[in-house]
């Protein structure tokens, strides 16, 4: 080979050179990056654990908020997507929502769903948990939900969609209760990404946004306010003009 880099144009040899240095150089990069993700996840797994007594503060005192979960799913923009009417109605009687890291936070995490007793199921509790094995493969498991008799919304939403298709009509989205069965890619479960790193990190985001309803509605009077007064002005200045006349 060295005899073969000697032989080539300098130039290419140069080039050649370049690449290998380079290539040196890159491992060197990818050395000190495995070590910062190391130490990010040292300290990830630091924080999370001094974190665990405030979460489990907020946790008690969001409680004392009637309808805050329903509240933050149906104004989450991606969430309210995934909702019917009766996944709502279900909603109403969801306490708190928690999501708790494993002691080791890379191997996965815990979301509940805690309710009050409801006409839907038996449960009081609903878990999900995603867990990462050492090939790196993220599996989930969740707890079985005890339907009471002909409150299934699962089994709905299916009957629902075949009733649309044949229709040609809109289809209602499946019920936001299918994600507690549907193991199929936990890679993929963009729902459970969303509540672990989007609404878990602070519950109050969405549940504090305005309705855009009222606010459209108090637009539209503040428009309708503005035309009347527009009239008006228009009306005393035919008035002051007659009078010149």
């Amino acid at each position: 080979e060295a005899s073969a880099s000697s032989n080539l144009p300098k130039e290419e040899k140069e080039q050649q050179e370049a690449i290998e240095h380079i290539d040196k150089v890159q491992n060197e990069i990818d050395r000190l990056n495995e070590q910062a993700s190391e130490e990010i996840f040292k300290v990830e797994q630091k924080y999370n654990k001094l974190c665990q007594p405030f979460f489990q503060k907020r946790s008690k005192l969001t409680v004392k908020i009637p309808n805050l979960g329903v509240t933050t799913y149906v104004k989450h923009p991606q969430v309210s997507a995934l909702l019917g009417e009766e996944d709502e109605e279900v909603l109403h009687y969801l306490t708190r929502v928690e999501e708790t890291e494993f002691e080791d936070i890379k191997s996965g995490y815990r979301i509940d769903f805690y309710f009050d007793e409801n006409p839907y199921f038996k449960n009081k509790l609903l878990s999900k948990e995603f867990h990462l094995n050492k090939s790196g493969d993220l599996s989930s498991k969740s707890t079985e939900i005890k339907w009471k008799l002909g409150k299934d919304l699962m089994k709905r939403s299916s009957q629902t969609q075949n009733q649309a298709s044949r229709k040609r009509q809109h289809e209602e989205p499946e019920s936001f209760f299918t994600w507690f069965t549907d193991h199929s890619d936990a890679a993929a479960d963009e729902l459970g990404k969303i509540i672990k790193d989007d609404i878990w990190p602070n519950l109050l985001q969405y549940c504090l946004v305005p309705d855009m309803d009222n606010e459209e509605g108090e637009g539209e009077e503040d428009d309708d306010a503005n035309e009347e007064e527009e009239g008006l002005e228009d009306i005393d200045e035919e008035g002051d003009e007659d009078e010149e006349g």
